[in-house]
């Protein structure tokens, strides 16, 4: 059983936290339902909420009906829930190392998953989301471990700005390497090459149903550590001495994380930055609680990739642009700010 850190000992909370916190999870709340409706009504052919609504509840071979099943209600699947596994994933990053610059994308993890999917179709000849997911969590699972490995190596505390060097420069490797293989035989990774940009356009709803176990149980694996990190947080000496088992709880972050970043690459192909910026985001209302930042990062990131998915599909009307690229051209801005921060050396 993992244990938490004792009561005796909680950080002093401001009166109107609660009141902060229970509003911002409304209007997040509310913001998703939106998101979720402009998603549905939003594309290349425009729809009324009238005519998603009769095409929600009538599904008949109507041109509303058809495209709201067999296009819009998959990708709206997806958003939901990658983005909140791409968002609970930097939030857990974040705490595991105690780095605010931690994201599964600059750390290296979804380009380790991208790369061994590519190996997995390449190599081994695999064409189905339901073949090389495990490719994908091991992708994960080891460059998690390299980034850290290579971070630390020499030295003893590692620094956030050493980890994001090393999983920039890891996730440029590994991209190279999977960009090598696509283009020596563009034939058999033609289906990859949208992929790899990152997109929620390209799942139907039974890829997405094999690979949504996996992502709710790293969701909920997060959840069940999150008591555990607020007492590391406090430094793993302190934690080890208010009852923590520090090593088991980073070990079940890690799958947690090679859950949720592989399963969410799988799916997508790898969305960076909203692991990133989502968890600072909430942290203005929740606080420090991580119990509070990874609840709220699983409904405020979904809010973030559909609302970027509608605008690439709103600014390259008929066509769309990824939300891969979306998510990037906002995110590079947060990150260049959060290194240039004086205190962005912890949490």
């Amino acid at each position: 059983m993992i244990q938490t850190a004792p009561a005796a000992a909680p950080a002093p909370q401001h009166p109107g936290l609660h009141r902060r916190r229970a509003i911002g999870l409304v209007l997040l709340a509310a913001a998703l339902v939106l998101a979720c409706l402009a998603s549905l009504a939003v594309g290349a052919n425009p729809l009324s909420l009238e005519q998603v609504w009769r095409g929600l509840t009538e599904p008949d071979r109507s041109e509303a009906s058809l495209i709201v099943w067999t296009l819009r209600i998959p990708r709206t699947v997806v958003g939901l829930l990658v983005g909140a596994a791409f968002g609970v994933a930097g939030a857990l990053i974040q705490a595991l190392t105690r780095n605010p610059l931690a994201d599964p994308g600059i750390l290296g993890v979804n380009a380790g998953a991208g790369f061994a999917v590519t190996v997995g179709v390449g190599v081994f000849g695999l064409s189905g989301i339901t073949g090389y997911i495990w490719f994908a969590f091991a992708g994960a699972a080891l460059a998690t471990v390299l980034v850290y490995l290579i971070g630390a190596a020499g030295r003893g505390q590692v620094s956030p700005v050493t980890l994001v060097l090393a999983g920039v420069a890891l996730g440029a490797v590994l991209g190279g390497f999977s960009t090598f293989l696509t283009l020596i035989d563009e034939q058999t990774f033609r289906s990859l090459r949208s992929w790899g940009i990152g997109s929620i356009a390209l799942t139907d709803l039974d890829d997405t149903a094999s690979v949504a176990p996996f992502l709710i149980v790293g969701l909920l694996l997060a959840l069940a550590i999150a008591g555990p990190l607020d007492a590391i947080a406090l430094g793993d000496d302190l934690a080890a001495s208010l009852g923590t088992e520090v090593g088991r709880t980073r070990v079940l972050g890690i799958v947690a994380v090679t859950l949720l970043a592989g399963g969410g690459t799988a799916l997508t192909g790898g969305i960076g930055f909203v692991g990133l910026m989502v968890p600072h985001v909430v942290r203005w209302f929740t606080g420090p609680d991580q119990r509070w930042i990874l609840a709220t990062s699983a409904v405020a990131a979904p809010v973030l990739v559909l609302l970027a998915d509608v605008l690439g599909r709103m600014i390259a009307r008929p066509g769309e642009i990824e939300v891969g690229i979306v998510t990037a051209i906002i995110g590079a801005p947060v990150l260049i700010a959060l290194v240039r921060r004086s205190r962005a050396a912890g949490l």
